[in-house]
C-alpha cells in the first residue's frame, strides 16, 4: 500500500518555509522572531517547518517554545543526525505550500530577501537561487573551496550559477516533487531541477557573519562533494540509458584488445623486422579484452535495473509540464450553437450565390 504524505496532497498553503536546524539553541529565537516581522507584513498563506536534525543541545526546547505561540510553525525532529539532504527531503514531504523556501537556521541568511525571491518567481521562473556575492565566512577553509566547486559543478553540468553552495533558494513545488534526494545531495537541486526541464536564475542574497555556535561544514567535505557531483552527471547524462556509458567504454578497450596483436603482427611482417620470443602485449590484449567484456555486461545489467526501477513503479522517463487539447463539440455550450447555426446559413447563402450563372 502507497504510503500517503502531505506531497499527495492538494497544496493548501502559498509558501512553506523549510529550515534544516542542527545544534542551533542561541540562533533559533533570533531567527524565527526575524522571519515573523517578514511573513507578517506578506498577503498569502505560510508555514515554517523546523527539521530539527537530531540536535545534542537545547535546540528541540526552544523549538517547542515557538511552536506553543505561533500556529504557523511546524517541527520535525529526526532520531539522530542524518545530515541536510535527508532535513530536506523530510521538510518537503510535510510541507503544504506551493512555494518552497530553504534556509539555513544559524542567522547567516537574511529573511528579508524571501520577497525578493518570491518576486522574481513571479516573473515566470521556476528555481530563483540566492548569490552570496559579499560572503561573510573565512576565505581559505570556506570560500576558496566554494568557489572552486562552484566553477567545477556548472562547467559539469552545464548550469552556471555563482552559489550552489548557498541553501536560500526557491522552488515551485510542482518542479521540486519529481526530485529525490540522497546522500548530500541538497547542493546540487538546481541541476536536478534543470534535468526536470525547470527554467532557473540566481539574485543575490545578504550573508551575515555566524554570530552563535560554530559552522557545521568544512573542507573535509570535498571528497563527498566529488563523488556526488560524479554521480549527478551519471544520472544526468546516462540515467535512463546507462549502456551507452558503460558500453562506449567496453568498445573502446575492445578495439585495443584487437590493435595491440595487429601492431605485434604488423612489427614482425613490416620492416624493420623485429623478432622477439617473449612479449607483453599479449598478456595486456587479453586484460584489455576482458575488461571490454565485463564493461559491456556491466552496462547491459545496468539497463535491466533501469528499466524495472521505472517499470516497477510507474515512473516514466520524461516530465510534463502541461498538455493541450482541442475541446470537444459535445462540450461547447448550447448557447453557442444557435450563433454556430446562423453563421453556417450564412455561409451557404453566399456560396450559392457565387456559383448561380
Amino acid at each position: 500500500m502507497k504510503r500517503v504524505t502531505k506531497s499527495d496532497d492538494v497544496r493548501s498553503k502559498y509558501v512553506s518555509i523549510i529550515i534544516p536546524i542542527y545544534n542551533e539553541e542561541q540562533n533559533v529565537p533570533l531567527l524565527h522572531e526575524r522571519i515573523q516581522q517578514v511573513m507578517e507584513k506578506q498577503q498569502f498563506s505560510y508555514e515554517i517547518i523546523y527539521v530539527d536534525d537530531g540536535s545534542e543541545d537545547a535546540t528541540f526546547v526552544q523549538l517547542k517554545r515557538i511552536i506553543m505561540l505561533d500556529e504557523h510553525v511546524q517541527i520535525v525532529r529526526f532520531r539522530r543526525n542524518f545530515g541536510q539532504t535527508a532535513a530536506i527531503a523530510a521538510g518537503v514531504a510535510n510541507s503544504s505550500g506551493e512555494i518552497l523556501i530553504f534556509m539555513d537556521g544559524d542567522l547567516q541568511n537574511d529573511p528579508v530577501d524571501i520577497p525578493r525571491l518570491l518576486a522574481k518567481l513571479d516573473e515566470g521562473y521556476d528555481v530563483v537561487s540566492g548569490w552570496r556575492k559579499n560572503r561573510q565566512d573565512a576565505r581559505f577553509s570556506r570560500k576558496l573551496p566554494s568557489m572552486l566547486a562552484n566553477k567545477l559543478i556548472s562547467s559539469l553540468t552545464g548550469i552556471h550559477l555563482h552559489d550552489y553552495g548557498c541553501t536560500l533558494k526557491a522552488y515551485r513545488y510542482e518542479v521540486f516533487k519529481h526530485i529525490r534526494l540522497y546522500g548530500e545531495m541538497h547542493r546540487f537541486i538546481p541541476a536536478y531541477a534543470a534535468l526536470a526541464g525547470a527554467s532557473i536564475t540566481e539574485i543575490e542574497v545578504t550573508h551575515h557573519a555566524r554570530q552563535f555556535g560554530k559552522s557545521k561544514y568544512g573542507i573535509s567535505r570535498t571528497g563527498r562533494v566529488l563523488l556526488d557531483l560524479i554521480t549527478l552527471k551519471f544520472l544526468g547524462s546516462f540515467g535512463t540509458k546507462p549502456l551507452y556509458a558503460f558500453g562506449m567504454l567496453g568498445l573502446l578497450s575492445l578495439l585495443l584488445s584487437m590493435a595491440i596483436p595487429g601492431y605485434a603482427l604488423s612489427r614482425r611482417i613490416f620492416p624493420p623486422r623485429v623478432r622477439t620470443q617473449h612479449t607483453s602485449l599479449l598478456p595486456i590484449s587479453l586484460l584489455f579484452s576482458v575488461f571490454g567484456l565485463l564493461s559491456i555486461m556491466m552496462g547491459l545489467l545496468a539497463e535491466l535495473l533501469t528499466r524495472t526501477y521505472h517499470e516497477a513503479q510507474d515512473k516514466p522517463t520524461y516530465v510534463v509540464k502541461h498538455t493541450l487539447s482541442q475541446p470537444k463539440m459535445d462540450s461547447i455550450d448550447e448557447a453557442i450553437m444557435p450563433r454556430l447555426e446562423v453563421l453556417s446559413e450564412r455561409r451557404h447563402t453566399s456560396s450559392s450565390v457565387q456559383i448561380r450563372p
